[in-house]
């Protein structure tokens, strides 16, 4: 007989069956080998009924039944299992065919109640082709002759372990008959042309599970199971022995756990006979789960919410929560967004938040997920004070900055931080630029910038406003103009809380001060600014040049300060430039502005006036002669005619004379125009301008 070992019989090895009686005996549906442990003696000791049974009494049997797929000869053998096996005396009878179990008198068709004088060890009993007796007592050697069976006999076995002791055995058919059975994809495959599949994604049973307990429905395993073989069933069940006795099936879903075996069995319905043996028969397998759960730990993280920013950068991948390679990893910044996979985290190393928190989502390759959660806090806030202000006297060498004591500014209270300061609040923030010399920083007005630094490395920035405290000039002090020979008084005036000037004096006035350049410093507050004045000369008035008609005098003045005051003696002033009848000879004109200084003068000479000349050779009146004036610087004696054209010019050249002549030819008599002038020869090189005409006779 060709042997299949089912895998789906493995877990009924050594499983103890109580009160096992005819009417509810156990389908053998395989020819492999089958391993059982019966204990107890059911609820009817059928054995003690049978007339010409080879057994007496019952101590822990079982009862099997089986039927035939087709005919031939027929053998078994039981053979004891597990510990103490050698002491262990199995006996049994076999009824059929289609034994009648309400039956209790009729004799068993095969029996052997050998006991353990065989000399086999451990002490085997069953059906064999080579022995001739049918029945033995408890002298036999434990087996009886084969039996001949037909398609469709249906058999039952009774084995009893006459030991106290509960054994288990193994019970494997012979000869060249098969036992009837659904589940033949190993052989005929009538019935089952497809093997059947264990549960779970590898088909082995092993299912992987994220929890210790959990909600299943075991059923969505059926349809993998069954693998398509028509008319076959399955059922689960939370034990062997439920499983066994088909008892308290698993219908719906319910709270498993990793500490269970679970059970199903594969079970034949034969449409066309409900009362058919193959309806008995069942394979059972089990199911097991794996915890592939995993544990986090949670994290708390504190850093800095710098300037006060409310915020901080936090690396959420920092903190060991026991993340391990295998894991898919993403952050949220919520659980709504990590349930719905919404706004994740994509830099958690430099994730910025407020104080909460942050959650990781970690996934392991059997798709078990584990949450944990980061605490997100602040360490200590540095508190600054944003309105401080530093007012300091502006440089003398540039109004427009001071030096500031920047460490002087009270930005905190709080102890143990360290300051920078910095120009820009940018500069600030960014560590870039510090000023090198914050006590002695020289600016503007406008603000610098204090970073409080506290232990732990946060920061807050403060704002430092810088004022320029700008000079404080008298605005009474102004520049005077005196005469040279002349003081006078300068005085600052009311209000400084201090005066300091260029002579010495530290009164509000200075006196007897002539023409020159002081200073004085006045002090306002802490602040002392240094105001200069002058006290310039009074310009002197020049008299640039003296027009002489006649006897009519001219001067012509310009600088100084107007209006000017006129004088031919010094002693008699008048507001007019014009002198009028002024004699011939020489002549000082003096002139005063309006600050009546000393009075500037130049001298002149009214030269003699000729206003006829006949130049007729007898020595009289013959030329117009000005070479008495020849000293004078640029002298120049000019000559026109009636319609104002030069004719003639007098110099060093020709004596200063003229005689009447152009070219040496006599001019027509008539009356010609002359002017005279020339630069007295005084530090001013004022000009002199003497006009006339004169009265040309000459005779052929």
């Amino acid at each position: 007989m060709k042997k299949y070992l089912l895998v789906f019989l493995f877990f009924i090895t050594q499983m103890v069956f109580a009160q096992q009686d005819c009417i509810t005996a156990i389908p053998i549906c395989s020819d492999a080998d089958i391993a059982l442990t019966p204990g107890g003696t059911g609820t009817v000791a059928e054995s003690e009924h049978s007339s010409g049974s080879c057994l007496y009494g019952e101590s822990n049997s079982i009862w099997l039944t089986f039927s035939i797929q087709t005919a031939g000869t027929l053998t078994f053998l039981i053979t004891p299992t597990g510990p103490g096996s050698n002491s262990i005396d199995y006996d049994w009878a076999l009824y059929g065919p289609n034994h009648n179990c309400a039956n209790l008198t009729v004799p068993p068709l095969r029996c052997s109640y050998a006991g353990l004088g065989s000399s086999i060890t451990p002490p085997l009993t069953g059906l064999n082709m080579t022995a001739l007796d049918t029945s033995e007592d408890g002298g036999g050697d434990g087996f009886v002759k084969y039996i001949d069976v037909l398609p469709g006999q249906i058999y039952h076995l009774l084995l009893n372990n006459f030991s106290t002791t509960v054994a288990p055995f193994s019970l494997t058919f012979g000869g060249t008959a098969t036992l009837l059975t659904p589940f033949d994809n190993n052989s005929l495959q009538i019935y089952q042309p497809n093997p059947f599949f264990g549960a779970g994604p590898a088909k082995d049973g092993k299912i992987d599970v994220c929890s210790q307990s959990f909600t299943y429905d075991f059923s969505q395993w059926s349809t993998q199971i069954i693998n398509g073989n028509p008319n076959f069933v399955v059922k689960y069940y939370k034990s062997a022995t439920d499983a066994m006795d088909d008892v308290n099936p698993i219908t719906t879903p319910i709270t498993a756990n990793v500490a269970t075996t679970y059970h199903y069995s594969i079970s034949y319905v034969d449409p066309g006979s409900p009362l058919s043996f193959l309806n008995q028969c069942r394979e059972f397998g089990t199911i097991e789960f794996t915890d592939r759960s995993f544990v986090l730990t949670n994290a708390t993280l504190t850093e800095c919410s710098n300037n006060n920013s409310g915020t901080a950068t936090y690396n959420l991948m920092g903190p060991n929560i026991g993340l391990t390679p295998n894991l898919t990893v993403k952050y949220y910044p919520s659980m709504p967004d990590l349930n719905a996979g919404t706004n994740e985290i994509t830099v958690p190393y430099a994730y910025v938040s407020a104080e909460g928190s942050a959650f990781v989502k970690a996934t392991n390759e059997y798709g078990c997920v584990t949450i944990s959660e980061f605490t997100l806090k602040f360490h200590p806030i540095v508190v600054v004070n944003d309105n401080a202000i530093i007012r300091s006297c502006f440089l003398e060498a540039n109004h427009s900055t001071a030096i500031f004591n920047l460490t002087a500014a009270a930005v905190t209270a709080q102890t143990g931080t360290t300051k920078t300061y910095y120009p820009s609040m940018a500069d600030a923030v960014n560590g870039t630029n510090p000023i090198p010399n914050p006590s002695t920083y020289i600016a503007p007005s406008g603000v610098a910038y204090v970073k409080v630094t506290n232990a732990q490395g946060c920061y807050a920035v403060a704002k430092v406003t810088l004022e320029v405290i700008p000079p404080v000039y008298s605005s009474v002090l102004a520049e005077k103009v005196i005469c040279i020979e002349n003081t006078t008084t300068l005085d600052a005036g009311p209000g400084f809380n201090g005066y300091e000037w260029s002579t010495g004096a530290t009164t509000q006035s200075i006196t007897n001060v002539g023409v020159g350049t002081y200073w004085v410093k006045l002090k306002t507050g802490d602040c002392i600014a240094l105001q200069t004045v002058k006290v310039y000369p009074a310009e002197e008035p020049v008299i640039t040049n003296i027009d002489i008609a006649t006897n009519t005098v001219t001067v012509n003045v310009m600088g100084g300060t107007p209006p000017y005051k006129y004088s031919i003696d010094n002693v008699n002033w008048q507001d007019s430039n014009v002198f009028e009848n002024v004699s011939r000879g020489d002549h000082t004109v003096y002139v005063k502005d309006a600050y009546n200084c000393n009075s500037v003068d130049v001298t002149f000479v009214l030269p003699n006036l000729v206003n006829v000349i006949t130049p007729n050779g007898d020595g009289i009146n013959d030329v117009i002669d000005y070479s008495s004036l020849s000293g004078k610087t640029g002298l120049v004696l000019s000559i026109f005619d009636r319609y104002g054209t030069k004719i003639h010019q007098a110099d060093k050249s020709n004596g200063y004379k003229w005689d009447g002549t152009i070219g040496g030819k006599k001019v027509s008599t008539g009356t010609y125009w002359y002017s005279v002038t020339w630069n007295e020869n005084n530090k001013k090189n004022t000009a002199f301008k003497f006009s006339g005409w004169v009265m040309v006779k000459n005779r052929d």
